[in-house]
Order: C-alpha cells, then sequence, then structure tokens
C-alpha cells in the first residue's frame, strides 16, 4: 500500500546514493579544509549505545507517556576545559551497548520488535558491537581520530540526568526522530511499538487514525516539561540547552505546477512543522489543523506558553532529497492516516532516469538549513546525523561514503555562508553497528567491525583517514588512488 511505503520509506534512510558519480568531478577533487569552517563550529560522529554496547551500565529508567511512549534522553558531554572545540562523537543507548539481559536491564520496545523475528536475518542488538566491554579501545579510536567529545544516550528521568551530570553536560537532547517513530510506530506499524489499523497496516492493536496525532501530542509535551524543568532549576548554573533532532527530507516540488508546489509545502509541514512549529509558535501549522480536524489534540493556554522557547536548538538528521506530488484521492476517504491526510506522492527520483540511477542532491542540505533559517528566524542548528550506508563486508575501502561525506559537507559550508545559524555537524555513524530495521546487512560506520569475531576488533576504512585528516588540518582532496586520506589501513 501506498502508505505502508512511504514509512517504509521514511526509515530507511540512506540508500538512494547508488550512483555518486553524478556528483560532479570538479566539486569531488576541490579541497575542503576545516579552516573553511568557523573556529568554533563543532564536527564529530555519532552512533548508538543499542547498536554497538553489550552490556547495559548506563541508568535505564522510563518516562511512561500514553500509548507505551517512552521519553529517551540523550546527553552531549563537552570537554570544557577546551576554548577551542573541534569535534565529538555522539553516541545513542539502543544500537551500540547489547548485553541485554544484564545487570538488571529489562527489555525495550526495540529488544521485543527485534526478537519477534521483525529484522533481516532475525538479527538483534543483543550484543551489537560489545561496545560496554571494548569502551576503552572505541574512546581510544575516537582520540586518534582527532574527536574531543562524546555523547551517550539514557533512557532516564531528566532530572536524574541533570542532576547527576550537568556539570559535565553542555547540550542536552530528549527526543530523536519523534517523526520517524510516531509515523513507523503508530501509522504503519513497521516501527516498535508496532501499532497500526487495517487498512494502513498489519497489527493487532492501534489506530492509525487517530494514535499518531496523540503520540506526537506526548511527544511535545513531554519535551517542553523536560525544557522548563532544566530552565527553571539548572539552566542559570549549569549553562547548557536543551534541543531536539528531527529527521528531515529536503522536499522539492517535482513539477513547477502550483499543485506540487503547495503540495511540498504541505508535507513539509507534516514531515517537519508538525514538530517544530509548535515551539515557536505555540500550536500546530495552520494548514496540518484545517486538514486534520478534530483529530489533531488542542494545546491548552499554559502549554503554548510552555511549548515557546522549550528549543534551544534544532538537532537536524539529514540524508536524502525527496520529490512531491500532489495526490488529493487521499482526501475523499472517510477514515485517513497521516499519510492520507498529507496527500502527496513522494519519490525518490523524478521518474525521468535510467533504471537504477537515483539523483545526487548534495544540495539538499543547504536547502533544509536555509528552509530553517527562513521558516523560524534562524534558530541555532546541529547536524547530528548525516551518513552513507554501504553492504557491510571486509572491504575498507569506502570511497562512496567518503564523496557523500564531502560534497554534504561542501553544501553545509554553502549554507554556513548564506548566514545559516548552524554550529555543528556529526557523520553517522562512527562504527559499523546494529542498524535499526536493517539489522548487520548494511552499514554506516567508519571504522569496520568483525561481527563474526569474538573480539568484535575494529579496523579504519578510508573514511576514517579522510576524515582525520579534514579535522586534523591536512588535505581532504578526494584523490582517486586515495593516498591523500589513507597513508595506511
Amino acid at each position: 500500500m501506498k502508505k505502508v511505503w512511504c514509512v517504509v520509506l521514511v526509515v530507511s534512510i540512506g540508500l538512494w546514493w547508488r550512483d555518486l558519480d553524478q556528483v560532479n568531478s570538479n566539486e569531488e577533487e576541490e579541497d575542503l579544509r576545516r579552516d573553511d569552517f568557523p573556529k568554533e563550529f563543532v564536527f564529530g560522529s555519532g552512533t548508538s549505545a543499542y547498536q554497538v554496547i553489550h552490556q547495559n551500565c548506563s541508568l535505564s529508567l522510563s518516562l511512561s507517556l500514553s500509548l507505551s511512549l517512552s521519553l529517551s534522553l540523550s546527553l552531549c558531554v563537552c570537554a570544557r576545559t577546551h576554548t577551542y572545540i573541534s569535534s565529538y562523537l555522539m553516541v545513542g543507548g539502543l544500537q551500540v551497548e547489547g548485553a541485554a539481559t544484564e545487570d538488571g536491564r529489562t527489555p525495550s520496545i526495540w529488544d521485543t520488535f527485534a526478537r519477534a523475528g521483525h529484522l533481516p536475518g532475525n538479527s538483534t542488538g543483543d550484543i551489537a558491537a560489545d561496545g560496554y566491554h571494548k569502551y576503552k579501545e572505541d574512546i581510544k579510536l575516537m582520540e586518534e581520530t582527532g574527536l574531543e567529545g562524546y555523547r551517550e544516550d539514557f533512557t532516564a528521568y531528566a532530572d536524574v540526568c541533570f542532576r547527576e551530570y550537568g556539570d559535565r553536560v553542555s547540550h542536552w537532547t530528549t527526543l530523536n526522530e519523534p517523526n520517524v517513530f510516531v509515523l513507523g510506530g503508530y501509522d504503519a506499524g513497521n516501527f516498535p511499538p508496532g501499532r497500526c489499523s487495517y487498512p494502513f497496516g498489519n497489527c493487532s492493536h492501534g489506530n492509525s487514525v487517530m494514535e499518531p496525532y496523540i503520540v506526537a501530542h506526548n511527544c511535545l509535551l513531554a519535551h517542553s516539561s523536560v525544557a522548563a524543568l532544566y530552565k527553571r532549576k539548572y539552566q542559570v548554573n549549569q549553562k547548557g540547552l536543551v534541543g531536539m533532532n528531527i529527521f528531515m527530507y529536503h522536499l522539492v516540488p517535482k513539477s513547477d505546477s502550483t499543485e506540487d508546489i503547495i503540495a511540498a509545502k504541505r508535507a513539509q509541514e507534516f514531515y517537519t512543522d508538525w514538530f517544530i512549529h509548535p515551539f515557536m509558535n505555540g500550536d500546530y501549522p495552520d494548514t496540518m489543523k484545517r486538514i486534520v480536524g478534530k483529530k489533531i489534540p488542542k494545546f491548552s493556554k499554559n502549554e503554548s506558553k510552555q511549548l515557546v522557547g522549550a528549543l534551544d536548538f534544532v538537532g537536524v538528521n539529514y540524508y536524502y532529497t525527496l520529490f512531491v506530488k500532489d495526490d488529493p484521492t487521499d482526501l475523499a476517504e472517510e477514515q485517513r492516516d497521516v499519510f492520507a491526510d498529507m496527500s502527496v506522492k513522494l519519490s525518490a527520483t523524478l521518474g525521468n532516469e535510467k533504471a537504477g540511477l537515483e539523483i545526487a542532491t548534495p544540495y539538499g542540505l543547504q536547502g533544509v538549513l536555509e528552509y530553517l533559517k527562513q521558516a523560524y528566524g534562524n534558530p541555532p542548528i546541529y547536524v547530528h546525523e548525516n551518513g552513507f550506508a554501504l553492504p557491510h563486508s571486509t572491504s575498507l575501502d569506502d570511497t562512496p561514503r567518503i564523496k557523500y561525506l564531502s560534497v554534504h559537507m561542501r553544501s553545509l559550508l554553502n549554507a554556513l555562508r548564506n548566514g545559516s545559524n548552524t554550529l555543528g555537524y556529526f557523520t553517522w555513524s562512527f562504527l559499523d553497528l546494529f542498524e535499526l530495521l536493517e539489522g548487520y546487512e548494511s552499514s554506516y560506520g567508519m571504522y569496520y567491525v568483525n561481527f563474526g569475531d569474538k573480539q568484535l576488533k575494529r579496523y579504519p576504512k578510508l573514511s576514517v583517514h579522510w576524515y582525520s585528516n579534514f579535522l586534523k588540518r591536512r588535505s581532504s582532496i578526494i584523490h582517486k588512488d586515495g593516498s591523500s586520506y589513507a597513508p595506511s589501513v
């Protein structure tokens, strides 16, 4: 069904850049240097604890909301002794840690979902990359790469996190990609906790028509509550910031018709503005309210007041561009899920390319950053995820990943030169890990992890040398022989 396909498209990120030779060759060879970026700009790389760590040593409490929603908190530890911070690592709880039954850890919704056989090869994150036991080795690799900071995810009560870690934490992220888990988990049901209703998905429980809007509403209120707590109790002394990560597409009209132009704007409201507009204006976007009607919950006056200003920064997870075509037929249906309310057709191509080739669109990152600048008054932004998936293999030559990252970093630089208030950029991901919904079949990592080896040894790919040279202010030109960024492997 179209609706299910749309959600698969939402969560199967980074798989469209199959032919990066379409990127302009001159742009590939152009030297990109750390000094091209502002001195205070932060660079880093990301991973996730559930996808790496084999034993859970983190706080593991849940703030339960309706419809089994949990508030997942992540923290970014900043080396405050450094006056110039060049780079960080970001790591989340789910995809790195493993050790699903150790130290009193109870199953998360992802554990339950994976163990039910929903992932390729019946894979789970029970072991992942065993980051708990190997964290000292990984920190050494981070240091060698040139990273200076580390972020680790916690499912914990915010007050405990702020109290216990606030003296070492500068940036807090409450929710990662709520727009993805709302649509996948409560509309199509192909994302945990797997709730949906016919004909929008095949689940034993759920309501695709109503629940996505309720869960999204609770996400927004949860974030604003945590932000209010931090501002009231901790921010004056700790001087930290609280933000949220949004998965963003660069949404482009498929044609220059008025209908497609309006459809692209409408898609932007449903995918992005749904989760940002309330923090800037205290309510949902007008077009969205008009289309959705009574299904979308209302904020009270106090809730609206607390929402405004609750987002100190916007975290952006970006991978690719989608083309939008108007599709009003769904609006005639009596029962509509989010995708029917949106009434668009989405595609990764314009439809006139050769079979198997997708359009390389590095300008998309610049597009989403400039959209946020124009729509929301240029808020502080951190690009928390940007990366490229390749099949997991023993090959350490990941030149396509280097090309992808290089052209996107140049797109980022163009946005900065146009005035974007973007303050940091994190590649996804630092290590090969347990990819959500894809298991171990594909990888975004710059370090290869041998999952067949009991020691789970790490090996640097070409992208490690390229990124390290960039961070350490050496040449980052992408030569065809790899010599500038891969002195040894």
